[in-house]
């Protein structure tokens, strides 16, 4: 009975077939065609949903494996952060923080797919707008629009080729979404220069601001121009952009440090580009800085109400805020940093002490006030939640450490006003990918590898001056911080003057997701990673003499040569066939 009702339904497949064509010449219902797109509207329609990935969500992946954050990336590798949680979950990413780097990472491949959508939406956009068949477009703006689009192709093949070196670059010439094959095309050449072009040709036809916050600008490109300058030791010509972003776009630093990372105070003076959160909007909390949802206290008493405890900062970095008696960071004169000293003896902390045994915070130790609106550490006030419990809130402080993240945390007082209605770890606080102060610290980068030691100086100790001055998070904390006395850098060298431009970064941008890039374009990367690791798989002591465990699943992990590139994900290389052949080209050493 089976196998002649299979027969008589394959009749009437045939039949329908045969004798209904016309019914499949229907155009699917609730999708936009290219024809209908060809419009203004169906434009700007289409630039929007190529924007709307620059969060990491929505190509059809797992969000965190593309935050625009890159916690996992830029955060967890480095040594800035440890994974937190336990051992068990998202053992993908135990194995990216042990550099045990294999191509089959799922993490890898949600990363690439990620930014290769970005990257066909972006093409899209160029495509339609430069079709003559949408009329009711000027041709200015329309050089506007394609204009946006090359800023966020741009941006999306940066984040390719600082993850893996060479990758495909995919304009609008190559990319035929009818031809899938089109744009199977090797990555043995050096795509800078592609990248360059973008936003080159951005920061020339871009207007210096936008009505519509979000929207990408001249100085928004014309810095990111410069970053990729940055990551190519190209310093004199990185400069001269950075200068004009400095004199000409009207930006300058907020008179408070944490303003950066309010929801208050989105989209404010200091910021040059911010990709925009949202809530309650329609959604389940997607456009709130979903990919960033499992870091958050391990809670339902804290921020985000509970789950999942990821991304927790680490010893190293709590004891890189730490200042000497002159209110400076307790550094040397190598590049390397191999010469600093911060990292000696810990700052004190409640690693290995329950929440439920009495605890007395030692704040006598001088720090850089930048560290508690960075970290969360017991007994100190976060934000307006009260003092930090301690391992109350960590879901597993002997594997995780006793910290937690600050920066994209919200206050008690604005919850509701800043979190989705039933997502609390969804949030409208936005993420600001460049702000004035990186183009003031790049500049003093740039200036030290220039040899320009004074100048370079004066920008260091304009970002010193503003953390200064800022609010402290707690009036309790011994903060100390000054600026470097006039003639520091030029008499102590130019390296201790890129050191302190490097140090300054990372002060400045903690738990950002830039730090392991920033370590690798610097060349260091191997020498300061592999340094923390031995420190960091063995037990510390505080400055009172007191010992305690730390990450000894570190223990026998070291970063190799390879590392400086993550490998290209095996499933993509597998799908490049062409020809029989890959036409992909897997990174040395994998």
């Amino acid at each position: 009975m089976k196998k002649i009702n299979q027969f008589l339904l394959a009749l009437l497949v045939i039949s329908a077939l045969a004798g209904c064509q016309k019914f499949f010449d229907v155009k699917p219902q609730g999708v936009a065609s290219t024809e209908q797109l060809k419009s203004k509207a169906g434009v700007n329609a289409v630039l929007i949903g190529a924007y709307s990935l620059l969060d990491g969500e929505g190509a059809g992946n797992t969000s965190w494996h593309s935050a625009v954050s890159n916690w996992v990336y830029g955060g967890v590798v480095s040594d800035d952060a440890y994974k937190g949680t336990d051992a068990g979950d998202q053992p993908e990413q135990s194995f990216l923080e042990q550099f045990n780097w294999v191509s089959d990472n799922i993490h890898l491949r949600g990363f690439w797919q990620h930014q290769y959508d970005g990257i066909s939406r972006a093409n899209n956009v160029i495509q339609l707008a430069s079709d003559p068949d949408v009329k009711d477009m000027s041709d200015v703006e329309k050089t506007q629009v394609i204009a946006q689009a090359r800023f966020l192709r741009g941006h999306y093949h940066f984040q390719l080729k600082i993850m893996f070196g060479n990758v495909p670059y995919i304009d609008d010439k190559t990319y035929d979404p009818g031809n899938p094959g089109g744009v199977l095309i090797g990555n043995t050449t050096d795509i800078w220069p592609q990248i360059e072009a973008d936003f080159k040709f951005a920061s020339d036809n871009l207007p210096a601001t936008q009505s519509q916050k979000g929207r990408a600008t001249k100085w928004a490109a014309k810095s990111y121009l410069a970053k990729s300058m940055l990551f190519q030791k190209k310093w004199a010509a990185a400069k001269t952009e950075l200068l004009d972003v400095f004199n000409n776009s009207g930006k300058k630093l907020v008179a408070e440090y944490h303003d950066n990372y309010r929801n208050k105070t989105n989209n404010n003076i200091e910021s040059i580009f911010e990709v925009q959160f949202s809530i309650n909007d329609g959604t389940g909390g997607q456009n709130g800085n979903n990919p960033d949802r499992l870091n958050w206290p391990y809670s339902g008493g804290a921020p985000g109400r509970g789950c999942c405890g990821f991304y927790q900062p680490s010893h190293n970095l709590v004891n890189a805020f730490k200042t000497d008696a002159n209110g400076l960071p307790m550094i040397g004169n190598a590049v390397d940093g191999s010469q600093d000293t911060y990292n000696n003896a810990d700052v004190p902390n409640d690693q290995g002490i329950s929440y439920t045994l009495p605890y007395t915070p030692d704040l006598s130790v001088p720090v850089d006030p930048r560290l508690d609106w960075t970290v969360g550490r017991r007994g100190v006030k976060f934000l307006d939640w009260g003092p930090h419990p301690g391992s109350s809130w960590i879901r597993d402080q002997a594997y995780a450490g006793p910290f937690s993240g600050k920066k994209w945390m919200y206050y008690l007082a604005e919850e509701g006003s800043s979190t989705h209605a039933t997502a609390k770890r969804s949030v409208n606080n936005n993420f600001r990918l460049i702000k004035y102060s990186h183009v003031i610290l790049w500049l003093a980068e740039c200036e030290t590898e220039l040899g320009n030691l004074a100048q370079a100086e004066s920008y260091v100790n304009m970002i010193r001056m503003r953390a200064k001055t800022s609010t402290p998070q707690d009036a309790a904390v011994n903060v100390k911080i000054e600026p470097y006395p006039a003639g520091t850098f030029v008499a102590k060298g130019q390296s201790f003057a890129i050191n302190a431009a490097h140090t300054e970064q990372r002060l400045e941008f903690a738990m950002e997701g830039h730090r392991f890039f920033d370590l690798r374009r610097w060349g260091i990367a191997e020498k300061v990673m592999n340094a923390y690791i031995a420190k960091e798989s063995v037990s510390g002591t505080d400055l009172n003499g007191r010992s305690f465990s730390k990450r000894n699943y570190l223990a026998g992990k070291s970063m190799l040569p390879k590392h400086n590139l993550f490998p290209i994900p095996q499933d993509e290389i597998l799908n490049s066939q062409k020809d029989g052949k890959s036409v992909l080209v897997q990174n040395p050493g994998y």
